[in-house]
């Protein structure tokens, strides 16, 4: 779609010149025609008849042949409508390159948020299956603990109770990552996709290029989407001056070469006419009643209204959303150490809390818990880092300036490292 939308900003170039280059048009024509002409008080001169005055010339024809053809060059040199329309046109054009840019940048987006789903997928039915496991091996405990009398029956009724949620947690994360790999070949056209895929690393920040004012400042001025929207209000504004009291005058130069031939009979008998004109020069053309202009360009006044409007709520949401990624990205660094933290705290509660079960401290609900917080913020942890990845690819974007190289240091994030289920350890 964006190499189309490219491809129709290089042909409304085109149409914008050729509003400028001569045209050339031939006319034809033939069918039945009735004719007369009278001269009176003519003067007649011709060899061997002398000089007469007051001669009277009559010719008629009825229902005669008539047929004619002309061929007219015509090269516009002032019109305000034409340059209005090319205007229009080459405003159009840089419309259809701000356009294929935002649906690049968009397609870039797209597939990378479809690449961190399958990732997050991934990792969480990863780390839901060594849940799983885990809270097997804690059921068989407790059943062998609960034969030596050492342990509740309560304890493998917990532990029941949480394999079974765990086994439809499970199948619900294998869906959801089979209908997320789904999404991603369709997205990036892969015909087929290998697990595992790489996964942010721990070090997913990039610096800012400024501080808030100042990327605001850039995504104003470079914005693709605002671009396209100051480009709609510059065709709103041609159209104004197309339909203008002076823009419909126009001044072109013109040659033409016409002739037509009439034949048949009249009240004088048989006759036959035959005129040829050939003329170059310069043809001025002022519409006195343009029908219905005044009111196209009160139109065209209200759409000028209308696209500045847009254009205004366009930069309203721009700033929200720079403020919005520009605040993520300022608190990514100090976010991301409380989640490895957290998720420090809890391996280290689910080691002190399997310690404790060992030896009669802690219950069998206690380790499973303690099981679930660690899943819970190993999948917080990488989620955020994700986040931060792909806010970097919106500042970009915002910014005019997502593309490969955009990618490639997004990539230069990824690594395939150690399972989360191991980090903080």
């Amino acid at each position: 779609m964006a190499q189309a939308q490219k491809a129709t900003a290089d042909a409304r170039r085109i149409q914008a010149k050729a509003l400028w280059r001569p045209g050339l048009e031939v006319l034809g024509s033939a069918g039945r025609m009735n004719a007369s002409s009278a001269v009176n008080g003519a003067s007649f001169a011709a060899p061997g008849f002398g000089q007469s005055n007051g001669v009277s010339f009559a010719t008629s024809v009825s229902n005669g042949n008539t047929t004619s053809w002309g061929l007219g060059l015509r090269q516009p040199l002032i019109s305000g409508e034409l340059s209005a329309r090319s205007d229009q046109l080459l405003q159009g054009a840089g419309a259809a390159e701000w356009q294929s840019q935002i649906t690049r940048q968009a397609l870039i987006l797209n597939t990378s948020q479809r690449y961190f789903d399958v990732v997050l997928c991934a990792q969480r039915l990863n780390l839901l299956r060594r849940q799983q496991h885990a809270v097997m091996r804690s059921l068989t405990e407790a059943e062998d603990r609960f034969k030596l009398g050492d342990a509740p029956v309560t304890d493998i009724h917990e532990a029941q109770a949480r394999a079974k949620a765990l086994k439809a947690q499970v199948i619900d994360a294998d869906n959801a990552l089979q209908l997320a790999m789904s999404a991603l070949q369709e997205a990036s056209g892969l015909p087929s996709l290998s697990l595992p895929l790489a996964q942010p690393a721990a070090d997913v920040l990039s610096p800012l290029p400024g501080n808030e004012e100042e990327v605001r400042v850039l995504a104003l001025r470079n914005y693709p989407a605002l671009e396209l929207l100051q480009t709609r209000v510059a065709v709103a504004e041609a159209e104004v001056r197309g339909l203008g009291a002076g823009a419909s005058a126009s001044l072109d130069l013109v040659a033409q070469a016409t002739r037509q031939h009439l034949t048949g009979s009249g009240d004088f008998g048989p006759a036959s006419n035959d005129s040829r004109q050939q003329m170059i020069g310069l043809q001025f053309r002022m519409p006195i009643d343009t029908g219905g202009r005044n009111a196209r360009q009160r139109e065209a006044l209200l759409a000028v209204d209308q696209a500045r409007a847009a254009l205004e709520q366009g930069r309203l949401q721009v700033g929200q959303q720079i403020r919005s990624v520009w605040l993520a990205l300022d608190k990514a660094q100090e976010r991301l150490q409380a989640l490895a933290a957290a998720l420090s705290a809890a391996n280290s509660r689910l080691d002190a809390t399997r310690l404790g079960r060992s030896v009669g401290d802690r219950t069998t609900l206690d380790l499973l818990n303690a099981e679930n917080d660690r899943t819970a913020a190993a999948l917080l942890l990488i989620q955020g880092r994700v986040e931060v990845l792909q806010n970097s690819l919106r500042l970009d974007a915002l910014l005019g300036r997502l593309d490969e190289s955009s990618l490639a240091r997004i990539n230069a994030k990824l690594v395939q490292g150690p399972d989360l289920q191991q980090m903080g350890e």
